[in-house]
């Protein structure tokens, strides 16, 4: 494996000055904190506002998790801003990585395990062949991202990095998608490799991209972690209580006797069936999968018998600017997320890193704004949540976007999915490096 010197340089973190949005017009100003209504923004705990039970991964004494592999320091020029918008410093992406040495890792070592997780930008988008916008023209055409590719114009492949993607499938049951070497095979690429490359060419250890996830959900109600409460929110409408984990539907109206007590009405489909579907689903389908490929380890990376989650990568939010409930609570629910993640996988240290939405900016107002500030809230260097200290980072992805949306995955722009990778993963390999 290369190896070289990192040094972090971190900004400071400044204020935001950002100014709280409204969200949408339709939104009441008279909120009773006789309901405890969420208001936007609302005030946002520390921690997440119930303590989930630590959950443990059972395994065999062959898949005992370990301490997390330290990448070694580099000493890489200083970026500037990523934009005078947000006041948050860019983490290091150095201008070109060597090929791949397509040397094994050491098989010796645990494997580092990082989860990613999201909705469709994290599946990828990405298109590969084709003119402008494709993975091929911007490395055959612009120079771009030269170490995907050999001399011979091939594909590289990273032997100490594994990509593996599942989502359960139609059945009900787990879907793999991918479960090999780190090579470009497909018609789309999501941010995996930029992410697989960074880590791959700086940890000195068995490197494994587990990707759970699926397109349109949102943290709010697809992903919301076990421990939820129920939520109360007044839109033009009247006040809703939004449901908690494993409640169904997604809000209803609220009794105002009853409160947060207020049974929901029965969901059903139009042959009047019960929907089966529940706050939480996702994420308990996402982990489950997850759980279910580390159990058996060695088939998704071979030789392996020992493992540590290390990491979380995180993007999303599109769905949840589409309501404007699931907006106001998503700090809320993201500190939720991240401290539900550590404990269903018991990995207490694991690091965690999340993008924003690419067409987010300050002043862009509206929903956009306000989940772009919840998801700024969360860097461990915003101060407002000290336990993320050192811990947990968000890419500013705005810059990186070339003017494209998350709804509209970037107009498949594959740029997009690689340089948003490769600032992630420079993200997680700073709060890996003390």
């Amino acid at each position: 494996m290369m190896h070289y010197k990192l040094k972090v340089f971190f900004l400071i973190f400044l204020s935001l000055t950002l100014t709280a949005c409204g969200g949408s017009k339709g939104i009441s100003n008279e909120l009773s904190t006789d309901y405890n209504l969420v208001s936007q923004p609302s005030p946002i705990p520390t921690t997440a506002s119930t303590t989930p039970p630590p959950i443990s991964i059972s395994s065999s004494p062959s898949l005992t998790p370990t301490v997390t592999a330290t990448p070694k320091a580099t000493t890489p020029p200083k970026t500037p801003n990523n934009s005078a918008d947000i006041p948050i410093d860019t983490v290091y992406v150095p201008a070109e990585l060597p090929d791949p040495d397509g040397q094994d890792a050491d098989i010796s070592k645990p494997a580092q395990v990082y989860i990613l997780m999201g909705q469709s930008n994290m599946v990828g988008a990405g298109k590969v062949k084709g003119l402008e916008g494709s993975l091929e023209n911007a490395v055959n055409n612009k120079g771009k991202y030269p170490y995907l590719v050999d001399d011979a114009g091939k594909w590289t492949t990273r032997k100490d990095v594994r990509n593996v993607r599942v989502m359960v499938g139609r059945s009900g049951g787990m879907q793999v998608f991918n479960n090999e070497w780190m090579t470009i095979n497909g018609g789309t690429i999501g941010p995996e490799f930029g992410i697989g490359h960074v880590l791959g060419h700086d940890i000195d250890a068995p490197i494994l991209l587990l990707k759970s996830c699926i397109g349109n959900r949102s943290l709010g109600w697809d992903l919301l972690p076990p421990g939820s409460k129920r939520s109360l929110f007044a839109d033009k409408l009247g006040k809703k209580v939004y449901a908690g984990y494993k409640d169904r539907p997604p809000f209803w109206t609220m009794d105002p006797i009853q409160q947060l007590k207020t049974e929901p009405p029965a969901w059903l489909d139009d042959k009047g069936a019960p929907i089966q579907w529940y706050a939480g689903k996702q994420y308990d389908d996402d982990t489950a999968n997850a759980k279910k490929v580390l159990a058996e380890l060695s088939k998704y990376y071979p030789g392996t018998n020992q493992y540590e989650v290390a990491g979380f990568f995180f993007w999303q939010g599109e769905k949840d600017v589409g309501n404007t409930g699931h907006t106001s609570m998503y700090e809320k629910n993201l500190v939720a997320f991240i401290n539900q993640l550590r404990f269903d996988f018991n990995a207490p240290n694991a690091k965690f890193v999340l993008g924003t939405l690419g067409e987010a900016k300050a002043g862009i107002g509206g929903n956009s704004e306000i989940v772009l500030r919840a998801q700024l809230a969360v860097d461990g260097r915003s101060g407002k949540h000290p336990l993320f200290k050192g811990d947990v980072s968000t890419v500013f992805t705005y810059p990186l976007a070339q003017g494209g949306s998350g709804n509209g995955h970037y107009g498949g722009n594959a740029e997009v999915y690689m340089e948003v990778g490769e600032s992630m993963g420079k993200a997680m390999l700073n709060l890996l490096t003390p």
